[in-house]
C-alpha cells in the first residue's frame, strides 16, 4: 500500500473519466483520478486558475440518465492534480457513488462504515 493511501481513512475506487469542475470562474473540463465518498482527485487542464479553499461543484457522468454532483472544496493542489473535499451531495449522488464506490471495494461493510461516519462524522 502506498503511503498515501495509508493516510486516507476512507476507501478510493480508481475511476478514470471526464467530469465538469464547476466554479465562479466557469466550467472546465476534468477528468477524475479516484473517487470516495468523501471527496475526489482530479486532473485539471495546465490553465486552470483555481486555488486552494475554492468552492465548486464537480458533476461526473456516468451515464445520460445518471450523474453524479459534489459540491466540494479544493483542499489540495499537486501540479495538475487538484484534491477536492465533498461538502455536500445529494440522495441521488450518494446512492450512485455508493453503488460505485461499492462495486470497486468488494466489502459492503466497510461502505456501511464510511456511510455511518458520512451521516454521523463526531
Amino acid at each position: 500500500m502506498s503511503p498515501v493511501a495509508e493516510k486516507r481513512r476512507f476507501w478510493r475506487a480508481a475511476f478514470n473519466a471526464p467530469a465538469r469542475l464547476i466554479d465562479d470562474r466557469g466550467t472546465t473540463t476534468v477528468s477524475v483520478i479516484d473517487l470516495s465518498l468523501h471527496g475526489a482527485l482530479v486532473e485539471a487542464p495546465q490553465n486552470w486558475s483555481g486555488g486552494m479553499g475554492d468552492q465548486c461543484r464537480l458533476t461526473l457522468e456516468l451515464s445520460a440518465a445518471v450523474s453524479i454532483i459534489l459540491e466540494a472544496t479544493v483542499v489540495h493542489i499537486k501540479g495538475t492534480q487538484v484534491g477536492l473535499r465533498c461538502d455536500h451531495i445529494d440522495l441521488d449522488s450518494i446512492t450512485h457513488l455508493r453503488r460505485l464506490v461499492e462495486l470497486n471495494a468488494g466489502d459492503p461493510q466497510l461502505l456501511d462504515r464510511e456511510v455511518a461516519h458520512l451521516l454521523n462524522p463526531s
